[in-house]
């Protein structure tokens, strides 16, 4: 394992991982200072309402541009790649207008379907929010295509600052869940423009010359990519799913303050995954496409990252498990102990989740979209079933966090494993050839 660390930490990927590491780390650095004030300031009914918020909104938000946006890093010359970021962005527009449509004519039956009328007064920030999620992912994937990773870098560290600043700012004369959801929509928003002033594109998206795109050469990119709409978006649809259902579940069986209780406990142990997998994740993807092309050892790749992620991540998972309740008491506060419990239950889950980004990343190029979607469903069924039998049959929430965990973390162990035999098949096809 040593020899593995010194070989990796000599190569190109690992200093991109720890370029985009260095954002992630101070974005996360930033929000980790803030946030023992912004849960003093915010209670956890407050932080509910945010997280069944943004929960929809994960849900939601692949749907708008079916994906396209991820393809981006794919294609070998930078104008089918801008066509991809049209299409996406052309996408997101009218989707997110159809859906503020469907919202303004049907949003009492929206509320009522899910149970939520707790944030029926923030429904119609919905489409805004998803329009700029979107917006925020071209952005990022145009930049990993160029492997401008300090830009990203930069970018995070300035908006997790501003972000966290307001918070607490405005928090002070008005500590209300708009404030919070306000703050979600302007932050992806500033997070774009951020990235797309520091990229220097000198073309816009729209109006690309002298390349001229009409709705024939949009339907020949959604053709060649009908992958990312057909298979990866039902995948990250259905992964968001079970993802934001315990928030939203929660907030429909036991009320807002339970969900903001995990709200706070998804955010925390979240953290690490995000500075450290989604960094590795951002970076592995064009590597993966790089090694492929060049006829690297695509197995040996992925061993190697999730290896490296696993031993980073054991530690602070198991103090999490140790004196979760602890410490969340002493960090945010005396009322989030709640939070502490839900935390020690879902160490397992977020870890595994964080030495899964590898082979995540690597499904594009592998072609396994078709199979990943199918994990989706199988895991997204189970993690399902936990919850119900938690809340229907024990009644109780801390069950049914511990029964999504527990399922989430054994479906993940399992795809990380499907995913690297694969990856052996494809190199003994490709050296068939």
């Amino acid at each position: 394992m040593r020899a593995s660390l010194n070989s990796l930490s000599r190569n190109k990927f690992a200093r991109n991982v720890a370029i985009v590491a260095s954002g992630a780390l101070g974005a996360q650095i930033i929000t980790m200072v803030f946030t023992p004030f912004v849960t003093r300031i915010y209670g956890p009914e407050t932080f509910g309402l945010l997280g069944t918020f943004v929960a929809i909104v994960s849900v939601l938000a692949p749907c708008l541009s079916l994906s396209f946006p991820i393809a981006i890093a794919l294609p070998e010359d930078d104008v089918e790649a801008k066509g991809l970021a049209r299409l996406s962005f052309t996408l997101a527009f009218l989707m997110g207008a159809a859906l503020a449509l469907a919202l303004w004519f049907g949003r009492q039956s929206f509320v009522e379907l899910l149970n939520l009328q707790s944030i029926e007064a923030f429904i119609m920030f919905l489409p805004i929010a998803l329009f700029l999620s979107v917006w925020l992912e071209i952005e990022q994937q145009w930049l990993i295509r160029k492997k401008r990773f300090g830009e990203i870098a930069k970018v995070a560290v300035v908006q997790a600052f501003l972000i966290n600043s307001s918070k607490i700012g405005i928090g002070l004369f008005s500590a209300t869940a708009t404030v919070l959801i306000s703050l979600t929509a302007v932050g992806s928003a500033m997070h774009a423009a951020l990235l797309f002033k520091t990229a220097r594109i000198n073309e816009p998206f729209f109006g690309l010359n002298p390349i001229k795109y009409s709705r024939n050469s949009f339907m020949s990119l959604a053709k060649k990519y009908s992958d990312f709409p057909i298979y990866r978006t039902p995948q990250i649809f259905i992964n968001a799913v079970s993802q934001s259902l315990p928030v939203i579940m929660l907030a429909s069986f036991f009320g807002a303050s339970t969900a903001g209780f995990y709200t706070l406990a998804r955010l925390a142990m979240a953290m690490p995954s995000t500075l450290i997998g989604k960094s590795v994740g951002d970076v592995f993807y064009p590597r993966i496409n790089d090694a492929a092309r060049s006829g690297e050892n695509i197995t040996r790749l992925l061993i190697k990252a999730s290896s490296i992620l696993a031993v980073v991540g054991f530690l602070p998972f198991t103090i999490i498990v140790i004196f979760g309740p602890w410490v969340f008491s002493q960090v945010f506060g005396s009322e989030w102990g709640v939070s502490g419990e839900y935390a020690r239950y879902l160490s397992l889950f977020f870890y595994l989740n964080l030495i899964n980004r590898p082979s995540v990343s690597a499904v594009p190029m592998l072609g396994l979209q078709k199979g990943l979607l199918l994990y989706e469903i199988v895991s997204t069924g189970g993690k399902v079933i936990g919850l119900m039998i938690g809340f229907y049959i024990y009644k109780s929430d801390v069950m049914a966090i511990m029964l999504f965990s527990i399922i989430g973390a054994l479906t993940y162990l399992w795809m990380i494993a499907w995913i690297i035999y694969r990856s052996k098949g494809w190199k003994s096809e490709k050296a068939s050839r």
